[in-house]
């Protein structure tokens, strides 16, 4: 709406004024190529959006805003010459003027288009995916500082909108249904369904179309606060004059307008007034900024996903609907846009990939990957694991898994063990559960039957779930992680049924680290930055998770992952609740000490090293999930942090602190897909760039660490902020890369490093950390509003997040 005001502003209120036309990013900066002529360097203006001839519904005028513009700040372009001569660092100068810039070139899309901050959308290309939403394809927009030039980041994007049309077709296709009354309580709509409802549709602008006075027929934009309890014709409201009247007998006898489903709720808009949902209408181009359903995702990854060459192909079509040259903005500012050029051509190079080492018995002990994979053909893991005793509890209906299929999936885990160097005997204990009691007394029983037989509770339990069995995995994880210490694998019945070896051979990867083996190590002599027995290493992974929109009580949760060995292939974790949104890790510091200790008993303790050689050398921590912009409080608030606890451990180690990006969007296309390229047509696994789009005054460079699968292949993009090691650019990026081989899930190496990735995954895994049973609500509905009440619920958030037991926190327990 914003937007819409400062295009009324500039085109129709004062046009005077605002000739040569400002920029305007959406929210509370305009910037001019010239200084306003306002006298006192400030001036309001008041703006209408309605057409002040057209006759008024209640008689009033139409709603008029006050816009104030105050001259805060001049750029000097000529800073951003200095910036990337690499003769200026990168302060707020550089940043206003690169941001004043990216406002130029969204200036004319967001005028035409649905947009959000960095990408606008259009509708021709579009993906209807059910639940009212439809997806439309975009096109991403950035202005990026690279070594001597300023580049322009394009990139497609995927916009979800709500469906247009009838508000009341929108509002049942989300709850699945085809009958108007499925959205009347009177026929049986329950309230937890009407509050999802609410979550979905609350902020959607309708227009509601209705006669004034004079019999003109006016349309109305307005926007949906909440839902109505009742139906229109059980909802009665007020009149000035006192008497009592039902949302349906006014729309009949003032509007003339006879409900067709008056026991339908209503939408109650943001003026207050109660409108019935079929008189709404959903206009086209809406952003839905909500999560996608999770039933949803995987039509978005279907829409989003596109083969290498047909997203550049989708790129270069964009560069006609960006039409930088038509924009009178882009002309008015000054800028020149060289889109003739086509993509840039930047050089690259392809990083070895480490030797992988397995286990005695292997009929090859070391082996090199090709284009990010391998296969366990014929090798033991490194260090496997001995399982004496374990069970089996099947959540899935008997009548869909029956005795055989349990056979089965025992006898093909137990073969896939065997192959690896497992050794796991076929158990006897297998138990059908339906999941409606506690979870944790039928695991618990389970184990109990194992302990009158075997002496000894089991060591594994193996847990069969049924489709949409997130409740149950959820109460396992905290059963096995965090009540009684004992190893979980869970599998989902219609993947175990009937499944070929390379299941259960992926799900011994899981297995094996779980209690504590070693699948692989990168070969010493590939890796000698992280093997150096004279330069002990510690790497560690960190990850900060927030909560989802709209989820305003929710806390963040933060993760500390590190490698206790010193071939960097066995990893701890610690994990922390902390204030919502909070960027930095608040609890770095006795993260830090609890992994650095665990490091160094480990290093006394199994590798037999001396109490004085188990302390680290070296420090390399990578952290996950900050921008640009925080890259300065990492430096101001962690790294104090890491420096304090080695401090209080009376260790000294150097440091080196890299940002790795995910969330972004360079991509990498080869020239030749068939010569350069590996079978998906990505850039081939170890492809790094580090001139022509690398940042004119940081160390910075992108690595494409993994083989493609689907879709285009995204770089990780590492920023060095800090390096008391000193590492050349070729150490880093072979160490990196090194750490993407040693993934213990998978036998291809991943797109971030291990830790960083574990760090990920432990992150989201904090809910299984609160009793299922208990009070803490992760619920859709679950949110607050005042501070106040924030926290309270953080309190109650830490106050309800359960440690892990003794037993896992020495293990892999999050793979």
């Amino acid at each position: 709406m914003t937007m819409d005001l400062v295009r009324r502003l500039q085109f129709d209120i004062a046009p005077q004024i605002f000739t040569p036309r400002c920029v305007y990013d959406g929210r509370k900066n305009i910037f001019s190529i010239r200084r306003l002529p306002f006298d006192t360097g400030s001036q309001e203006f008041e703006v209408t959006l309605a057409d002040t001839t057209a006759p008024s519904a209640s008689g009033k005028g139409p709603k008029v805003y006050k816009l104030k513009l105050t001259h805060v700040a001049e750029i000097n372009p000529e800073v951003l010459k200095r910036f990337i001569a690499g003769d200026q660092s990168h302060d707020n100068t550089v940043l206003t003027a690169i941001t004043a810039l990216n406002v130029v070139i969204r200036m004319q899309p967001t005028l035409n288009y649905p947009f959000n901050v960095r990408s606008f959308f259009t509708d021709r290309e579009t993906k209807d995916i059910g639940a009212g939403l439809q997806l439309w394809r975009g096109y991403f927009q950035s202005i990026r500082p690279a070594m001597g030039k300023m580049l322009i980041n394009v990139d497609i994007s995927t916009g979800t909108m709500y469906k247009a049309g009838r508000l009341l077709d929108v509002c049942l296709q989300y709850i699945g249904k085809n009958d108007p009354n499925a959205l009347s309580p009177k026929f049986g709509l329950p309230d937890r369904e009407r509050i999802r409802l609410q979550r979905f549709i609350s902020g959607i602008r309708v227009i509601t179309t209705h006669t004034n006075a004079s019999g003109v027929e006016v349309q109305t934009p307005r926007v949906i606060k909440k839902l109505s309890q009742a139906g229109a014709a059980a909802l009665t409201f007020q009149l000035r004059e006192g008497q009592s009247m039902t949302v349906a007998e006014y729309f009949a006898t003032t509007q003339n307008k006879r409900l067709q489903f008056p026991d339908v709720i209503c939408v109650e808009v943001g003026s207050g007034a109660l409108i019935p949902l079929e008189l709404c209408k959903v206009p086209p181009g809406q952003l839905m900024r909500k999560q996608v359903p999770p039933e949803k995702t995987k039509d978005v990854l279907d829409f989003a996903t596109k083969k290498p060459a047909d997203r550049l192909n989708s790129i270069v079509a964009g560069l006609q609907v960006l039409a930088y040259g038509q924009s009178e903005y882009v002309r008015e500012f000054g800028m020149h846009v060289d889109h003739t050029a086509g993509p840039l051509k930047v050089q690259a190079r392809i990083l070895k990939p480490p030797m992988l080492k397995y286990g005695a018995g292997s009929r090859q002990l070391t082996i090199t990957p090709r284009d990010g994979a391998w296969n366990m053909v014929d090798k033991k893991f490194f260090k496997p694991v001995s399982i004496d005793r374990w069970v089996v509890v099947i959540y899935e209906r008997q009548a869909r898994f029956n005795e055989n299929a349990a056979n089965d999936m025992i006898n093909g885990l137990c073969a896939s063990c065997r192959d690896v160097g497992i050794k796991l005997a076929p158990t006897p204990f297998v138990h059908w559960e339906n999941g409606q009691g506690r979870i944790a007394d039928q695991l618990k029983n389970a184990g109990a039957t194992c302990a009158q037989k075997m002496k000894a509770g089991p060591s594994l339990i193996v847990v069969v779930l049924p489709e949409g069995g997130n409740d149950i995995y959820t109460a396992v994880k905290h059963f096995g992680d965090i009540t009684m210490g004992v190893a979980t694998q869970c599998l989902k019945s219609s993947k175990c049924f009937r499944a070929k070896p390379q299941y259960y051979a992926n799900v011994c990867l899981k297995i094996n680290v779980k209690l504590g083996g070693i699948n692989t190590i990168p070969d010493p002599s590939s890796v000698s930055v992280l093997t150096d027995p004279h330069n002990p290493t510690i790497v560690m992974g960190a990850d900060v998770i927030h909560p989802a929109p709209g989820s305003d009580g929710r806390p963040s949760f933060t993760s500390l992952v590190a490698n206790v060995d010193s071939d960097t292939a066995k990893y701890i974790a610690a994990s922390r609740v902390q204030t919502s949104r909070a960027e930095m890790i608040e609890e770095l510091e006795p993260m830090s000490k609890h992994v650095l200790s665990m490091y160094m008993k480990y290093r006394e303790m199994a590798e037999r090293k001396a109490p004085g050689a188990s302390a680290p050398k070296r420090i390399i921590f990578y952290r996950d999930g900050v921008s640009e912009g925080q890259f300065k409080q990492v430096l101001e608030v962690e790294l104090p942090a890491i420096k304090k606890a080695c401090q209080s451990l009376n260790i000294d180690p150097k440091i080196t602190i890299l940002v790795v990006g995910k969330r972004h969007h360079v991509r990498f296309f080869p020239q030749n897909p068939q010569r350069d390229g590996d079978r998906s047509g990505n850039c081939r696994a170890g492809t790094v760039v580090d001139r022509e789009v690398s940042h004119p005054t940081e160390f910075d460079f992108y690595l494409q660490s993994h083989g493609g699968l689907l879709g285009t292949s995204r770089p990780a993009h590492y920023s060095v902020l800090y390096d008391e090691n000193n590492f050349s650019a070729d150490s880093l990026q072979n160490l990196s890369f090194a750490l993407c081989h040693v993934y213990a899930r998978s036998t291809r190496s991943v797109s971030i490093p291990a830790p960083v990735y574990y760090a990920d995954i432990v992150c989201s895994r904090a809910k299984n950390h609160y009793d299922p049973q208990g009070t803490v609500d992760f619920s859709d509905s679950a949110t607050q509003v005042d501070d106040g009440q924030a926290a309270s619920s953080l309190e109650a958030f830490r106050r309800g997040f359960k440690p892990l037991h003794p037993s896992q926190a020495t293990l892999m327990y999050f793979s």
